[in-house]
């Protein structure tokens, strides 16, 4: 049986893998990673986030066989990737940590390439960008869109895409897992880390199995969490409609008092109520804005968890495959 007694040594790479309805693809990559020969060793994380399927037992098998230092995580209940791989980040013990998803879009031996650029490159974190990506059309619809708010939302270097395949130095790591909030957005949190970024092209594969994990309901709260937690973008924008309804306002009201000066009044029914609705429409767009942020601040100082981890077992193989630091 596995160990659950924590590593004391570190290994130059650990692959975060947050697992979500993954039992039919976790084995081939962890197979395929476990073959690879990165400097200074390797390790692997799963956490499995509340899979609904057989993903659990899935995991724990691979823990028992395990070629290479292998970490299992189970969350009580499923919080969501970001946050999954924040419980995956806190228990790494890598130089380096990448993270990846499970499905085999991102081919494991691009996980060298990925690493030593960072490494050898001296960069605190290299994302990934893809010539073509194999998602689906409203899947890279929604990405684009989501890079575009970013650019807008966080500092973040103009164009980078930002993926989910990533590789981060121990020190960001350290800094962005200290964020406990219960709505983390992990490359908002790295805006507020570093700046010494870079990127790399790498092949993106078609998914082997299953249909996509994000739905337009996730790709909708991924975005507010980015919108409302490292920004306060929207409150402005905010606060520049309600200014720019106000002037519209007082111009409007002096058109209506000099014609009220100069002629007969109209009826007027139709204009009062455009611009009755119109304000009224600023008014709960400005509300609905500043409710979102009175929220996410009362829940965050209600203690709602950003995980719940229910086992962490480490498996120790006996002969650990750690190669010589380059």
């Amino acid at each position: 049986m596995p160990s659950v007694a924590p590593f004391a040594e570190t290994v130059g790479l650990s692959i975060v893998v947050p697992v979500y309805r993954g039992a039919a693809t976790v084995g081939t990559l962890v197979a395929a990673l476990s073959e690879l020969r990165p400097a200074g060793g390797i390790e692997i994380v799963l956490v499995n986030d509340g899979s609904p399927d057989n993903s659990g037992e899935v995991c724990r098998a691979l823990a028992e066989t395990a070629t290479v230092p292998l970490t299992y995580v189970e969350h009580a209940r499923n919080f969501g990737e970001h946050n999954a791989v924040m419980s995956g980040l806190r228990v790494a013990r890598g130089a380096y940590v990448i993270t990846m998803d499970d499905d085999l879009q991102n081919p494991p031996e691009e996980v060298l390439k990925l690493y030593d650029h960072a490494r050898l490159g001296g960069f605190d974190v290299v994302y990934t960008r893809y010539a073509v990506k194999e998602h689906e059309g409203w899947r890279n619809l929604g990405s684009r869109f989501a890079n575009g708010v970013a650019d807008l939302l966080i500092d973040k270097p103009k164009g980078l895409y930002l993926s989910s395949f990533r590789c981060m130095s121990a020190l960001v790591v350290r800094e962005i897992t200290r964020y406990a909030g219960p709505y983390p957005y992990i490359d908002g949190l790295i805006m507020q880390v570093t700046q010494r970024i870079d990127s790399i092209e790498v092949r993106h594969l078609k998914r082997a199995e299953g249909h996509s994990n994000y739905t337009l309901r996730r790709l909708v709260r991924l975005w507010l969490n980015l919108a409302t937690n490292f920004s306060l973008l929207p409150v402005r924008l905010a606060v520049f409609a309600g200014v720019a309804m106000g002037v519209l306002g007082v111009i409007a009201a002096l058109f209506v008092i000099a014609e009220a000066l100069t002629g007969d009044p109209p009826s007027g029914w139709a204009s009062t109520m455009t611009v009755t609705l119109l304000i009224s429409g600023v008014q709960f767009l400005i509300l609905g804005v500043l409710g979102e942020y009175v929220g996410r601040a009362f829940l965050s100082a209600n203690g709602t968890p950003q995980g719940v981890v229910r086992e962490v077992v480490r498996a120790r193989p006996a002969m650990p495959r750690v190669e010589d630091a380059a």
